[in-house]
C-alpha cells in the first residue's frame, strides 16, 4: 500500500488499539506534565485499567515518559507518531470531502412532472425553485435520486450542462427617517406601482413597511432583508426593495457583493 493509500485509508481509524492509542496521546498532551490515568480515562471514555495497560506499551515503545506518580509527558518520538497519524486524518478528511462527499451531492428540487428514481430529468429556475422535468431536453439535466409525483420534492444528483436562468434585479426605494418626513414623503402611487413589477417586495425599516401599507402593499420579506433580497435576486426574482435611507447602504453593499444589480429610485412626493 503506498502512503497515499495508507492517508486515504486513515490507518488510526481502522484499528481501534491505533485509535485509543491516538486519543491517550493526544489527552497526555493536552494536560501534561501532571496528568494522571483516571483524567486521561474520563477524558476517552475508557477505564483506567485500560488506560494503564496502554500506558505500559506506550512508555515501552518509548512514545511516553513517566515522572513520578501521575506525571506522563509525551515524548519526542511520540509526538512524531501523533503527527504521523493527524496527517493521516487530515488526509483521509480531505479525500473525503473532495472525492467522496462531492461524488454523491444531492440537490432538491420541485418536480413539474412525475418522476421516476434512477431517471434523467431537465433542470430550470421557475419562481425562485430549482425544477426538474421527466426527460433530458434541457440545457442542464440530472438523475433522479428519489420519486416524485408532480409538485413534489425530488433529489437530484450528477448534474451536466448549465442552468440557464437570468438572475433577478433589485429596484430600491429610499425611505427616509421619520425625522425627514418618513413614509408620508414616498409617493404611493409609485410605490404601489413598483411593487406591482416585481416578484417580491422587501421592506427594511419601520418607516419602510409604513410606506408599503399606505400604498396598501403587503411586503413579502420583512426581515434579514440584506441576504434575503440578494438570494432570491441570484435565484431569478425581481425585488422591490424599500429600506430606511440609514440601511440603505448595508443592502446595496450586500448586492454589490452578490453581483445583484440594482437601482435606486427615487419615489419622494414631487
Amino acid at each position: 500500500m503506498t502512503n497515499a493509500d495508507d492517508a486515504r485509508e486513515a490507518g488510526v481509524l481502522r484499528s481501534k488499539r491505533n485509535a485509543t492509542r491516538y486519543r491517550i496521546l493526544t489527552g497526555i498532551a493536552e494536560r501534561q506534565p501532571a496528568v494522571s490515568q483516571r483524567e486521561v480515562a474520563d477524558a476517552i471514555g475508557v477505564t483506567s485499567q485500560a488506560v494503564s495497560d496502554y500506558l505500559k506499551d506506550l512508555i515501552e515503545e518509548g512514545y511516553v515518559e513517566k515522572h513520578g506518580r501521575g506525571r506522563y509527558e509525551v515524548t519526542k518520538e511520540g509526538v512524531d507518531w501523533l503527527m504521523t497519524r493527524t496527517d493521516e486524518l487530515r488526509a483521509f478528511v480531505d479525500h473525503v470531502a473532495a472525492d467522496v462527499i462531492e461524488e454523491v451531492e444531492v440537490d432538491t428540487a420541485l418536480a413539474t412532472t412525475a418522476i421516476d428514481e434512477g431517471s434523467t430529468v431537465s433542470l430550470a429556475m421557475g419562481d425562485g425553485v430549482l425544477r426538474a422535468t421527466a426527460g433530458g431536453a434541457g440545457s442542464a439535466t440530472a438523475i433522479a435520486v428519489t420519486d416524485a409525483a408532480a409538485g413534489e420534492d425530488v433529489g437530484v444528483t450528477d448534474f451536466t450542462g448549465v442552468l440557464d436562468y437570468e438572475l433577478g434585479t433589485v429596484t430600491v426605494l429610499s425611505v427616509p427617517q421619520v425625522q425627514d418626513g418618513g413614509s408620508a414623503a414616498l409617493d404611493s402611487e409609485t410605490v404601489a406601482d413598483a411593487a406591482a413589477d416585481h416578484d417580491l417586495v422587501a421592506t427594511a425599516g419601520t418607516e419602510a413597511l409604513a410606506a408599503a401599507r399606505t400604498a396598501d402593499v403587503d411586503p413579502d420579506i420583512r426581515f434579514g432583508t440584506a441576504t434575503a433580497v440578494r438570494e432570491a435576486a441570484t435565484k431569478g426574482l425581481d425585488v422591490c426593495l424599500l429600506a430606511v435611507a440609514d440601511r440603505l447602504s448595508a443592502h446595496t453593499g450586500e448586492l454589490r457583493d452578490g453581483n445583484v444589480s440594482y437601482e435606486v429610485v427615487d419615489a419622494t412626493e414631487p
